[in-house]
């Protein structure tokens, strides 16, 4: 959310808003634009400030950032909203609502610390718990030829290998868990 500079004049139909700074000082700003993301608000004020011309001059402008609603705002008291530009995100569909959350794509593969030992190289899927965090993200293709090398096992706790047994056609039928 990129910090901007304005002129002073512009925006200046935008309702008030209290800005609460880092340091708790509470200041009158402008509200230009509100988004909703996964969780949180986001509105883009703006607060009164001088800048520097080009001339060598000081000028009246208005600094506008993003800032976390309602941690960093306070509404004042008769100021409108409702005609603030506003970006909602869209509701969950039924699908999503009934299945939750979708898992993330790809296969992440878990490589061996000792070289040259069998049976270490571990497939997992993304979200499981014991893929390592900083594991390269697969793609298809690229998760099935890793799978069929000698010594790579696919996880059963996160599903990994009914996923891919069914693609690969192998049926390793490996029961044993992802990690040693």
């Amino acid at each position: 959310m990129a910090d901007q500079e304005q002129p002073a004049q512009a925006g200046a139909d935008a309702p008030l808003i209290t800005v609460v700074l880092p340091d708790g000082q509470e200041v009158a700003g402008r509200l230009h634009e509100r988004r909703q993301t996964p969780g949180q608000w986001w509105y883009q004020v703006g607060v009164p400030a001088w800048r520097n011309t080009p001339a060598g001059g000081v000028e009246a402008s208005e600094y506008r950032v993003w800032v976390k609603a309602p941690d960093m705002v306070r509404p004042v008291e008769g100021a409108a909203y409702d005609t603030v530009p506003t970006q909602r995100m869209e509701p969950p569909t039924a699908v999503e609502t009934i299945l939750g959350p979708r898992r993330p794509s790809g296969w992440v593969l878990q490589k061996s610390g000792v070289r040259r030992r069998a049976g270490q190289a571990v497939i997992h899927a993304p979200d499981c718990d014991e893929a390592p965090a900083d594991g390269q993200v697969l793609g298809l293709d690229a998760a099935l030829t890793a799978a069929e090398q000698a010594g790579v096992r696919l996880c059963t706790l996160c599903g990994a290998a009914q996923e891919l047994e069914r693609l690969l056609g192998t049926g390793q039928g490996d029961d044993s868990a992802s990690a040693p």
